[in-house]
């Protein structure tokens, strides 16, 4: 299972995303709320259950040590108790969806005409533009009869 990502959980406890982004860190914060699963009547494991770091993250949000702090002990708890990773890789899911503005763009052109191909987006690999030269400007190029009254 992958780690949940540390800017996910900064951006959710921080009230990204919304209304639906609010659902998402309730969900995650009852999830780290349940009971470790007792396979056989044992004692729980010695492992953070995580609700100390969603309380302080809670508290700061904008802190990413405690965000790293709350992804790490989700990924221990996940991999000692199968139910509860279960349960976290379906609210990883949901959780994914939600548009917390980690990795946002903004794009700008400006400074007039644009004589070529202007591409507004994030990440991308491997474009390759054949483009003709830009036309001749007005003015006139040297060498440009029609620019030369002495021609």
């Amino acid at each position: 299972m992958d780690p949940v990502s540390v800017g996910l959980l900064a951006a959710l406890a921080g009230g990204a995303g919304g209304e639906v982004g609010r659902q998402v860190w309730a969900g995650l914060s009852a999830l780290v709320r349940r009971p470790f699963r007792r396979d056989g009547g044992g004692q729980a494991p010695a492992v953070s259950s995580g609700e100390t770091e969603l309380v302080r993250l809670a508290a700061d949000p904008g802190d990413q040590g405690r965000a790293q702090s709350l992804s790490t002990a989700l990924a221990v708890r996940a991999a000692v108790d199968e139910d509860f990773r279960t349960h976290l890789a379906a609210w990883q899911e949901r959780a994914n969806l939600v548009r917390t503005g980690d990795g946002a763009v903004t794009n700008t052109v400006s400074g007039g005409t644009q004589s070529g191909p202007v591409v507004q987006g994030r990440d991308f690999s491997h474009l390759n533009f054949t483009t003709p030269p830009p036309p001749p400007s007005s003015a006139g190029a040297p060498g440009d009869s029609t620019a030369d009254p002495a021609r």
